[in-house]
Order: structure tokens, then C-alpha cells, then sequence
């Protein structure tokens, strides 16, 4: 007599395995009966990086983390027991995979491998892409500034050698220049050996002279390509508005306006990667800018769906900082380009150092 009704034993049977339930104790979802083992095996979470059963805390409930943007699922202590994390879509890194390991110490996911960027020559079709997106908002660099794609460690060595007294996130990926510096740039995409270990990478010295207010944009390499884009796309940012004779603006405003371009931009390649193979990017940003009157056509093949999402991911990470410099300054930008349009928000900058609003 069970579930209000009753069984012959044979009949009385799991909904998952269908043998016959004989043990005492049994488990039900709906009006149908489960083995407590087919129960929680078809209804328990399991843990994205160890592949075991998420285990229940002492209150007797399951407990898991996830990811607020890809929901991988994942025990607790995972957070402490040093599970690596891709430095790009910050997944972490199941056991039953390697990530690669950069010079650097970083990981990178094998899927953000794929479109990862490696050297400096390796980044320059990538660069001419962005200041052709530049010129399809009527904001052309007039001045040629090096870019240069460098490990970690040359990155904050050369953040510490300027002087503007600007605030960076705790992991710096770009900057843009303005002193005088010898850098150490990576000439050579690097080759993978065992272990998913780089080897064989060449790095040079780079000497930055000071033509301009702007000496170079350096990069931080083994990035994604849609990552190193927009982080590009910021610094050319501050480049131009070095390059323009802004005045020197408040933190928020200035890296504000440069998330924005960012955002643009991430917003074009994804929809120049969608559907036709041939897309515009003056469809995507005529919304920001009132005075975009060239358009540039990229011609980009169909991105893969993994590719589409990770830029999606990308854009989620603008829109939700936290941070009140690029956080606020980024939704603060985005309020005053959607009501004003780009050129006018710039204008106002210019004349006032804030955003209209």
C-alpha cells in the first residue's frame, strides 16, 4: 500500500530504471516512485568541475556556487582549493580537462585558445579593424601610435612607470602610454609542449619615444580575440582623447566614455558575426552617434555559437561592474551616448569635463 493505491510487488516499479522498488524507504517527484539512488541521480545537481554529487551542508541542504553568467555549477570548495580559472571567461577548469598555462602563470580555456591573440604582428589586422571602426564614428587616430602585446609582468612594470596617477583594476589587460619607456614585447606566437606548457616564446626589447602625448598601447597577450578587441578599442579611446587636447577629465568620465566604445564595439563584431558574413558597423553605432557619416564594411566569417557568447559575456562584464570609476562611469557614459548621441556627449565633455544628462 503506497501512494495511495495498491501494488502487486512486481508492479510497484522506478520511474527512472523501471525494476521493481523493494527497499523500505523510496523517493517520489510528482505521483511517481524512484529507487533513492535513480532518484538522486536524475535530480541531484552534480558539480561541474569535479563531475561528483554536490554535497549537502550541515543543514542537510545542497549548497553549490554558479557562475552568474554561464551557471557552471560547482561545490564550494572549489572557490578554496585552488581550482584554476580561465583568465578570460573566468570558467573554471574541470578536472577531466587541462587549460593552457601562459608564460605568465595565467590559464586559458581551450575554447578561448581558439581565437586567442599571441604577439604583436599576430594583433595588427585586429588593430586596423578597430581605427577602421574609429573612422566609421568620424574619430580617426591622426597620429600612428605603436601597439605591443606583452606578458603580465612588462604590463605592470609599465603601468608603474607612468605618471598620470590613474586608476587601474587589480588586473591591468591594457594601457595606454605617454612616457618615454623600454618595454618587452612578444614577437612570436608561443608553441604548446605537455602539460598544455608554452615553450618557445620570443620576446624583445621596445623602445617608446615620445613623438606625441601617446607612446604606445600595449596589450596583454594570449587573449581571446573579442577580449583584446575591446580592450584595444578602450585604450584607443584614451588615445584619442590624449591625441584631441582633452582636458584632464575625472576618473569616472574618462574611463567611463572608454568602456562605452568598448561596449560599441563588442556590439558591432558580434552583430558583423551574425547571419550574413558581410555586416556594417555603422548599423550597430548609428544609435550612438549622430554625426557617423562614413560606414565600415568587416568582412568576418560566422562566429562559432561558443565565440558569440563569449562576447556576450564580455558585454555582461561592462554592464554589471561594480566598480564606481568604470562601473558608473561606463552606465553614466552609455545614459548620456543613447539620450545625446556619441559626438555630442564628446562635445560636452570637451567643454565641461561631465556628461550631459
Amino acid at each position: 500500500n503506497c501512494l495511495n493505491a495498491v501494488w502487486h510487488p512486481d508492479c510497484f516499479r522506478c520511474r527512472a530504471c523501471n525494476l521493481p522498488i523493494i527497499d523500505y524507504e523510496f523517493s517520489t517527484s510528482g505521483n511517481y516512485p524512484y529507487h533513492k539512488s535513480c532518484y538522486k541521480e536524475s535530480y541531484h545537481p552534480k558539480c561541474d568541475v569535479c563531475k561528483h554529487f554536490i554535497p549537502t551542508n550541515p543543514a542537510g541542504l545542497i549548497e553549490y556556487r554558479a557562475h552568474p553568467f554561464w551557471i557552471q555549477k560547482y561545490c564550494p570548495s572549489h572557490e578554496h582549493d585552488n581550482t584554476p580559472r580561465c583568465c578570460s571567461c573566468e570558467r573554471m577548469e574541470p578536472r577531466d580537462i587541462r587549460y593552457v598555462t601562459l608564460n605568465d602563470g595565467r590559464r586559458l580555456c581551450l575554447e578561448c585558445l581558439d581565437s586567442a591573440i599571441m604577439g604583436t604582428n599576430e594583433c595588427q589586422p585586429l588593430y586596423l579593424d578597430i581605427q577602421e571602426f574609429y573612422e566609421s564614428l568620424n574619430m580617426k587616430l591622426e597620429q600612428q601610435v605603436p601597439l605591443l602585446l606583452v606578458e603580465r609582468q612588462a604590463l605592470n612594470e609599465a603601468r608603474e612607470g607612468e605618471r598620470n596617477g590613474h586608476y587601474h583594476m587589480p588586473e591591468t589587460r591594457g594601457l595606454c602610454l605617454s612616457e618615454e619607456q623600454t618595454v618587452s614585447t612578444i614577437l612570436r606566437r608561443p608553441k604548446y609542449g605537455m602539460g598544455n606548457r608554452n615553450m618557445d616564446m620570443i620576446t624583445e626589447p621596445y623602445k617608446l619615444t615620445r613623438r606625441c602625448e601617446v607612446t604606445a598601447i600595449l596589450i596583454l597577450y594570449g587573449l581571446p580575440r573579442l577580449l583584446t578587441g575591446s580592450i584595444l578599442a578602450h585604450e584607443m579611446m584614451h588615445a584619442w582623447l590624449r591625441l584631441k587636447g582633452f582636458r584632464t577629465l575625472s576618473q569616472d568620465v574618462e574611463e567611463g566614455i572608454c568602456q562605452v566604445v568598448a561596449h560599441m564595439w563588442l556590439d558591432a563584431e558580434l552583430m558583423s558575426g551574425s547571419g550574413s558574413n558581410v555586416a556594417s558597423t555603422s548599423s550597430s553605432s548609428s544609435s550612438f552617434s549622430s554625426s557617423s557619416s562614413s560606414s565600415t564594411t568587416l568582412k568576418k566569417g560566422t562566429r562559432s555559437q561558443f565565440e558569440r557568447k563569449l562576447g556576450e559575456f564580455f558585454k555582461h562584464q561592462i554592464e554589471s561592474d561594480i566598480s564606481p570609476v568604470y562601473g558608473d562611469g561606463f552606465r553614466a557614459g552609455q545614459q548620456a551616448v543613447l539620450k545625446y548621441g556619441l559626438r555630442r556627449t564628446l562635445d560636452h565633455i570637451r567643454m565641461t569635463g561631465t556628461f550631459p544628462y
